[in-house]
């Protein structure tokens, strides 16, 4: 992710919500960009709380930032404001920003129309808690809502992750590791499919809080998913053996820069998930992956986004 998007200001730690109040306070932002998935990133880079809604028809996306206070909310427009003449050179098209408030009893409802159960394949589904869905004996059913730490099942990096972790499953008890948890999402799915032991871990302590309860939510028993704090370095020195699967959903040139960490939690024979990766930040990823020993048997690419599999040789380069 380039300078420019990380630039956004923080608000607020991910995984914490809004206090209890009759009133929310928001910054609404309508933009008309043929890329819509672009300016929600630059929001979950920002650790903002927001929402999304894209108009397919009218080619036109709504979003959403909430705010603690009056104040917040007219100083988050002011700081986006500050920033349309960055955003065009990005290519987004925002035509507005603007405050307005919402009573709480409006939107404890009306937000939960945008979120649908997603079948990510014949055998795993992704849900809501307040949808119904009546799963075949055969299927695994992951429950999720959203909230601010990242991994619904709705972006495509997700997306792709669950399905690689679903296709991989082969009900053998492959080790498997969730480098960047999030909400856990990757976690629950990967342990619904089989795989044991599952471990994750991600620098934000507030996503960790969120994934176990969301384990919690979901039934698992206690200890199915091993979570820890900590970034790729901190958990390289813990780790005791390398994984059959490991899923890293970070930022591209994250991915590249730690490539040599992260190929070390991965055993010969093993696979590679990697996501959260620009189209044109992938070439670069693929080459420095392949230098360490692993080779790309996968890629699949949606808007602006690339994600890919990769195995290791069984007699890998040092790393």
């Amino acid at each position: 992710m380039t300078v420019a998007r990380n630039a956004l200001l923080r608000r607020r730690p991910a995984g914490q919500v809004l206090p209890m109040q009759d009133v929310i306070y928001c910054c609404k932002i309508v933009d008309h960009s043929t890329n819509p998935a672009l300016f929600p990133e630059l929001l979950c880079a920002g650790e903002w709380q927001f929402s999304s809604y894209e108009d397919k028809k009218e080619q036109t996306s709504y979003h959403t930032i909430y705010c603690d206070s009056a104040e917040d909310a007219a100083a988050c427009c002011a700081d986006f404001t500050a920033r349309l003449p960055e955003f065009r050179d990005m290519g987004l098209r925002i035509t507005e920003v603007a405050t307005f408030e919402l009573k709480k009893e409006d939107w404890s409802e009306v937000w939960k129309k945008y979120f649908h159960v997603i079948e990510i394949s014949s055998r795993l589904v992704i849900k809501p808690s307040w949808r119904e869905y009546h799963a075949r004996p055969d299927q695994v059913v992951v429950e999720i809502d959203p909230g601010m730490s990242f991994g619904t099942g709705q972006h495509a990096t997700t997306a792709y992750c669950l399905k690689m972790i679903d296709r991989l499953a082969d009900g053998s008890p492959q080790r498997f590791l969730d480098a960047g948890c999030g909400s856990g999402i990757l976690s629950l799915a990967a342990f619904k499919l089989g795989y044991d032991p599952v471990d994750a871990f991600d620098i934000d302590p507030d996503a960790v809080r969120v994934a176990t309860e969301n384990l919690a939510f979901n039934h698992l028993p206690s200890g199915s998913v091993h979570l820890r704090t900590a970034d790729l370095d901190g958990f390289a020195a813990v780790m005791t053996e390398p994984y059959d699967l490991v899923a890293a959903n970070i930022l591209g040139q994250v991915l590249i820069r730690y490539r040599e960490v992260i190929g070390s939690f991965v055993k010969p024979g093993g696979n590679l998930i990697l996501a959260g990766i620009l189209n044109e930040e992938f070439p670069a990823l693929t080459a420095a992956f392949t230098a360490i020993g692993f080779t790309r048997v996968d890629a699949f690419s949606e808007k602006e986004w690339t994600s890919g599999l990769f195995h290791k040789t069984e007699v890998a380069g040092e790393v």
